[in-house]
Formats: C-alpha cells, structure tokens, sequence
C-alpha cells in the first residue's frame, strides 16, 4: 500500500501519545490473555503466545503487565475473549478488515458498525473484503538492525518469500505455516523484532485522495481506538501530494 507507513504515522500523531500507549498495553495484554486461553501458558509450546509476548516486549511492555496479563489468562477469572473479523468498505471503495477480541459481539458489532456509518462507509459480510486479500506471516524488524541487503539476504536464508524496507522498518514475509520457522532463524542473527505475526496483505489497492482520504483517516483512527479492535487492515493508495495536505 503506498504512503500506508506515513499515512499510519498520521493517524498515531492525531491522538494523544500517552492514550495511545495505555490503549496499546491493553491490546497487546489481551492478545496475551486469549492465547494463554487457546493453547497455554508456555510460549515454548504455544505458537500464539509467543508471538504476543515479543510484540509485548517490542512495544517495551513492563515485564510484570506480561506476566500480569498471563496469569490473567490462565486464571479461573479470565475473560471470555472471542475472535471476531469484520469486514466493509469505506470511503472511495476501499476494503477493511477489522479484527477484534470481544466479550460482548453485539456490543462490538454495533461500535464497529457505527463507526462506518458515521465515516461514508458500510459495514459488509464476513469474505466480502478478505477474499481479495492474502493471509500471511509477516516479521518487522527497525531499520538500524541491518543493513536492506543484509536483512534480505538473511530473510531468504531463513526461508522468507520476500524482505522489503519501509520508512521505519525491514518487513519479511512469509507463508502463514512457515512464520515460526522463519522467525526462529531470523532470532538466531536479530533477536529483536518489532513484531512477528500473521497479516492480511490485498492484492490490489485502491487510490484515495481529497475528501475520501480524510473521511478514510477518520475512519481507520477512530477504528484502531476502539477498546475491542486489535487490528485494522485496509487496502488504500495515497500520493506523496495528498500525504502532505493531510498531515498539515
């Protein structure tokens, strides 16, 4: 998606930074708490898991929240947390996939619903977006952690499809059932990924500018902030030009 790195630093600048730190903190916790829930509370032998805890640490999320928000999920106490994607179309056309954790569908539903009402899009049904879309593993590493020849060439070794380098970051991809594999090799040469997990990534994008690119701002923000929305995926296109009129 071109201009998506700006574009998302966009967003994150139209907030406050210290709300959008807790909000994230309780994200990356209940992430946590929902794969203790699935498959454990050992990371050696929980894929998911893992995977939380080093986008926890990444974030630089105090080791007692993680732990707090293990035990959390391994508790008699814990949160019924349910998986639910959303998908619709918002200004200009463009696809939007929204991944939650709820405790309450209707509840989540209705939020996310009005969100695009209220944002010149509409809420669609489940494939109406993702089937033009790809689901893969996706690892993030910041830029100073080598040089763009270097993280390719070690991306393919590990057994990467691709390595690409973005404003702020390396970004290997890979096939879904390939991810741990890839990252566990990666980890022997750069132990300190920003992030590793699986991604919706489309196929085509589509061009948004003027009205619709403001529109669509406010429709993605107001998505990221909502208490049960982890992710927000969407398959936009924005010029250099229209980047600068919308971060001044």
């Amino acid at each position: 998606m071109a201009g998506h790195s700006k574009f998302a630093n966009i967003m994150h600048r139209k907030g406050g930074q210290d709300k959008k730190r807790a909000a994230l903190f309780t994200k990356l916790a209940r992430e946590m708490q929902a794969a203790v829930k699935i498959g454990g509370a050992d990371p050696n032998n929980n894929p998911r898991l893992y995977r939380a805890m080093q986008a926890a640490r990444a974030q630089s999320m105090p080791k007692e929240n993680i732990q707090r928000a293990i035990d959390r999920g391994s508790g008699a106490g814990a949160e019924n947390l349910e998986e639910v994607r959303y998908e619709g179309f918002g200004p200009g056309g463009v696809g939007v996939i929204v991944e939650s954790l709820t405790d309450n569908r209707n509840r989540t539903a209705g939020e996310i619903r009005a969100a695009f009402s209220k944002n010149g899009g509409n809420l669609g049904e489940t494939n109406s977006v993702s089937f033009l879309w790809d689901r893969i593993g996706e690892i993030r590493y910041p830029l100073a952690a080598a040089s763009e020849d270097a993280m390719l060439e070690a991306a393919i070794d590990a057994g990467a499809d691709d390595c690409v380098a973005e404003e702020e970051a390396h970004v290997i991809t890979c096939a879904m059932e390939a991810l741990t594999a890839v990252s566990q090799a990666m980890g022997k040469r750069y132990p300190e990924p920003e992030s590793v997990k699986f991604v919706w990534r489309p196929r085509t994008a589509v061009p948004v500018a003027g009205d619709a690119a403001q529109t669509l701002l406010k429709l993605l923000t107001l998505l990221e902030d909502l208490d049960d929305v982890q992710t927000v995926y969407a398959n936009y296109e924005v010029s250099a030009e229209e980047l600068e009129r919308l971060a001044g």
